[in-house]
């Protein structure tokens, strides 16, 4: 189907195109210089020590929580207002995740109902940024050093935050990155976990690749050396030519933040009068949203029947999310049964994620809002 406003456009263009001509042209392929070159700019940018480019936001939350000693009989407390990964990542790593329910405003886990899911089990907690908020950092951290606990952030829509001065991983000993298709950097797929704690970082780099300790590039360039197999690690790291697709958009990652906060601001003038829809709240005092999605709350109609009149009149949409508690596996694993998280499936039964990205025209949200006053006044 071709749609009169997509939901989504990448914007990679000539600058993308040549610097993976470089990395083709280069010998090595796979880890190697140009991954170096870019965690160190991604780490610059989120103000940390340590940043590690990997194949995925899932296998970084996987690997942090790997390296954090979480496993089998433990416990993660987080949102089922996600993406599956969150909660799929803590099975992987032999965990069981817990869910907590959502502030009704924003998406994010409710931080007052964490305490009281906590149990002796309980090892990590892992929150959302959910469409690009921040959670409430300063209280999570506290929650956490009292109860000895560890975070995890799930910072896949977040790159920009920020949350009263801090941002992704200043607070949670790994965050976790995702270059998805449509995410605000991508190369396809992708992913990248950030953290200040050195030691952690030492073993991060080896799960990462087998547990080996000498990497391909590094036999390649310096003649072939033995390795040995420190522990058991897993295949997540990125490629130089993932890495060259992703360097020069952060040349214009805070350029296209400012064009995706005028578009939602846009977005919100216009919806001023519109009855029926409901934005989700905008950035917090003293924050900095990422705008990675733009949700609105249906309210005047049945959401699928929304989004179905929405496609038809040529606007791409999509629904971010049905909470994870709720999907055919959850259930039939776990015995999680509606009413368990009543906010979080109020959000997932009425949101809808409206088109955005930064070459949309002005005209684009003007399109979209149009035919959302069409849809709700039949």
């Amino acid at each position: 189907m071709t749609f009169k406003v997509p939901f989504f456009l990448h914007d990679l263009g000539q600058e993308e195109i040549d610097a993976v001509a470089a990395a083709i042209r280069h010998p090595i392929l796979t880890t190697g210089e140009t991954v170096d070159r870019f965690e160190k700019r991604l780490a610059d940018y989120l103000g940390c020590r340590h940043v590690l480019g990997v194949t995925s936001c899932t296998g970084a939350m996987h690997l942090s929580l790997l390296a954090l000693g979480v496993g089998p009989g433990d416990e993660v407390i987080t949102t089922p207002m996600t993406f599956i990964a969150t909660s799929t990542a803590i099975l992987e790593a032999g965990a069981r995740p817990v869910f907590v329910d959502v502030e009704p405003e924003t998406g994010n886990i409710d931080v007052e109902r964490i305490v009281a899911a906590i149990t002796p089990r309980t090892r990590a907690i892992l929150p959302v940024h959910l469409y690009g908020r921040m959670c409430h950092m300063t209280a999570l951290r506290e929650i956490a050093e009292r109860h000895g606990l560890f975070i995890v952030e799930d910072a896949a829509h977040c790159l920009e935050g920020h949350d009263q001065g801090l941002r992704p991983a200043a607070v949670g000993q790994t965050a976790c990155f995702s270059f998805y298709a449509t995410k605000n950097i991508t190369c396809g797929e992708g992913g990248a976990l950030a953290t200040n704690d050195t030691e952690l970082y030492q073993k991060l780099k080896l799960l990462r690749h087998h547990g080996m300790t000498k990497t391909g590039a590094e036999r390649t360039e310096k003649g072939y050396q033995h390795w040995d197999m420190a522990l058991m690690g897993w295949k997540y790291n990125m490629s130089n030519i993932e890495a060259a697709i992703l360097l020069p958009q952060m040349d214009r990652v805070e350029r296209k933040l400012l064009r995706r906060r005028e578009l939602t601001d846009r977005y919100r003038a216009q919806m001023a009068d519109l009855p029926g829809v409901r934005p989700l709240a905008a950035t917090a005092p003293g924050s900095v949203h990422a705008h990675h999605l733009f949700p609105v709350l249906v309210e005047g109609m049945e959401r699928d029947r929304f989004v179905q009149a929405l496609q038809g009149l040529g606007i791409s949409v999509m629904v971010n999310y049905r909470p994870v508690h709720l999907t055919h596996y959850f259930s039939q694993t776990f015995g999680f049964r509606p009413g368990q998280f009543p906010v979080a499936e109020r959000i997932g039964e009425t949101v809808v994620s409206l088109p955005l990205y930064p070459t949309m025209a002005d005209a684009d949200i003007d399109a979209v809002v149009q035919a959302m006053r069409e849809v709700l006044s039949v």
